[in-house]
């Protein structure tokens, strides 16, 4: 069953919320955090992409910019541009993206629910990437950004969320960039964050939707603690990380699309002929295609669009990895037509998250840098829940949650 608990978040004062919000750390480079951040101090840029407080090219894996991190969260709140709150409480976060908004509850979940599988996952993490982050929470001894978390819908939450959305919001703002709303709620009666607790308790599982090196990395550090502490209790705040958890049913996946740099040898007559094998190939012109289906794929070649449908026999609809797009593409296409075998490292491969549009993919063709483009129809949150609870992992790339979470919204203190 589910553990989940309050706690005393970290957060900027009102008016400076939107100075200290900012994109989580992973979705943008160096250049591009040095870029946002210009003439803000209060940027969350400065903790999670300390680098940008260096000279351009420093390594963001030097341990003085590590230090650094750890060095500006301790000036962000010495200076009121971060302030506890002074007791235990669950949060709402609310994400409005193309006119629908999801509504996530701000917990702090169990390290040994990580530990144990009942938090579950559906991708595979690289252990640089656990390391990295590992030391980011180690120097912080906190959890700067949270992860994203899927549960299963339930009536009773949404309807003690609804109870809070009424009301004025602390937070409520607009991103630049993609004009995504944000905005933010404190549960604080006792009443009600008792028994969010106890729904959660009654849950045989949540998912990490998106953040598993995050994920990761905060229960690592807290086992690392547990080990570490002669008088460990059980309670203690580094048993517990930063979660926002959403209904299933209000989350939304796009499509993780491919681009390729070339044919493999082939011809654009040969590749349509050799597609046609396991696929039914439909010239679709010069307009954009977009899949209209599962296993209906949007192929980009030359200057025209394709729909290929895969043939009856050529997935198991009772593989839950086998049914997947992506592995049906990557059979089927990747690795038996082009020889791409390892989408992890395949320099011949490239993938675009569909919140660019379909469009993107046509610009890459059409600038020469890549030689087709291939658009995947979106996995569904059935499909990723029934992959976790069946113990399986998705293949690389398969899922892009859109909108992202804001950093700097509330912080979690390991301490």
């Amino acid at each position: 069953m589910a553990v989940i608990k309050p706690f005393r978040g970290i957060r900027p004062p009102q008016d400076l919320v939107e100075r200290v919000a900012s994109r989580p750390y992973d979705v943008l480079n160096s250049d591009e955090a040095r870029a946002e951040a210009a003439g803000n101090e209060m940027s969350l840029y400065h903790i999670i992409r300390p680098e940008i407080d260096f000279p351009v090219g420093t390594d963001e894996h030097e341990e003085k910019v590590y230090a650094k991190a750890a060095e500006n969260f301790r000036l962000f709140r010495d200076k009121g541009w971060l302030v506890q709150d002074d007791k235990e409480n669950y949060y709402v976060y609310a994400q409005t993206m193309n006119g629908k908004t999801q509504y996530g509850l701000v917990v702090c979940a169990s390290v040994q629910d990580y530990m144990t599988g009942v938090i579950k996952k559906h991708e595979l993490t690289r252990r640089d990437k656990e390391e990295d982050r590992m030391k980011h929470v180690r120097v912080n001894n906190a959890n700067i950004e949270p992860v994203f978390f899927a549960y299963p819908s339930q009536k009773e939450i949404n309807d003690i969320v609804a109870k809070y959305t009424k009301e004025k919001p602390v937070y409520s703002f607009i991103a630049p960039l993609d004009g995504f709303g944000h905005e933010f709620w404190i549960i604080d009666n006792e009443a009600d964050i008792r028994r969010i607790t106890e729904l959660f308790a009654a849950m045989p599982a949540l998912y990490i939707a998106d953040g598993h090196h995050r994920s990761a990395a905060a229960a690592l550090v807290g086992d690392e603690k547990r080990k570490q502490n002669p008088n460990h209790r059980g309670d203690e705040e580094y048993n517990y990380f930063m979660a926002v958890c959403f209904p299933d049913d209000q989350l939304t996946i796009i499509d993780y699309n491919r681009v390729v740099k070339d044919l493999n040898g082939l011809t654009k007559e040969e590749l349509l002929k050799k597609l046609e094998e396991n696929f039914v190939v439909e010239d679709k012109g010069t307009e954009i295609y977009k899949p209209a289906c599962l296993h209906n794929f949007a192929l980009y070649l030359g200057d025209h669009w394709y729909s290929l449908t895969a043939k009856p026999g050529t997935y198991d609809d009772h593989d839950p990895i086998g049914v997947l797009d992506v592995t049906i593409s990557s059979n089927l296409i990747l690795d038996k037509i082009l020889g791409i075998k390892d989408l992890r490292s395949d320099k011949r491969i490239d993938f675009v998250g569909g919140i660019r549009g379909l469009g993107e993919l046509k610009k890459r063709v059409d600038s020469g840098e890549m030689k087709f483009a291939l658009a995947l129809y979106p996995v569904s949150m059935k499909q990723l829940i029934d992959i976790a609870d069946s113990g399986n992992i998705m293949p690389p790339k398969t899922t892009w949650f859109e909108p992202k979470l804001r950093s700097g919204l509330i912080i979690h203190e390991l301490v």
